[in-house]
């Protein structure tokens, strides 16, 4: 995984990521985390590929020590209106936008880019690539994954504490006993069909 692009040496670089494209509910998140050179973190990345005690324990080597990290999202109410990659496109570019230090490029995991007026390029497979795009897939999954585990409090039985809100056999059958909440994404296709049924 390449850290920093010699292409981009001395430039300030921000790496973009979202999670919660596929769950039934919730909001999606995305990350934007610019990496300080001089400070180097061991062990950045995918964060598919790490264990939930290793995400949790770089997102706080990444909050002690990047230059600047962003979280953002789009609600459950966006993704119903505008559809899911448009919403993930709209948190990415509320995520640069919310960077106390404004990027001069940004890498953004993917291949798609948000409409916006930076620098930048998508990166298929960019959280296996490159460092700073693999810290955003970490911030944003813990992130999320922490609000899924607050909205199992709040809407228990469903069982988001586990699930994070995907559609496993067990939600699908939680929604069919409990209902559709007001969390969960009206145009997903479960959802939909139930929601047809009435």
């Amino acid at each position: 995984m390449e850290a920093f692009i010699p292409a981009y040496q001395g430039l300030l670089l921000a790496g973009v990521d979202e999670v919660g494209r596929g769950p039934l509910a919730g909001d999606v998140v995305a990350a934007a985390v610019i990496l300080d050179p001089s400070r180097p973190i061991v062990g950045l990345d995918d964060s598919k590929k790490l264990s939930e005690k290793k995400r949790e324990y770089l997102f706080e080597l990444i909050s002690d020590n990047a230059l600047s990290y962003s979280v953002a999202r789009a609600s459950v109410a966006e993704i119903d209106q505008i559809n899911i990659l448009h919403a993930s496109l709209l948190a990415m570019k509320r995520a640069v936008e919310g960077l106390g230090q404004q990027p001069e490029h940004v890498l953004v995991d993917g291949n798609r880019l948000p409409q916006w007026h930076y620098s930048s390029e998508p990166v298929v497979k960019g959280d296996s690539r490159h460092q700073a795009i693999a810290a955003a897939s970490i911030v944003a999954k813990v992130v999320r994954d922490r609000e899924m585990v607050e909205l199992d409090r709040q809407y228990p039985g469903y069982g988001l504490a586990g699930h994070k809100g995907y559609p496993t056999k067990a939600h699908v059958e939680a929604l069919e006993k409990l209902g559709v909440t007001a969390i969960h994404r009206r145009t997903f296709g479960p959802v939909a069909r139930m929601l047809e049924r009435g």
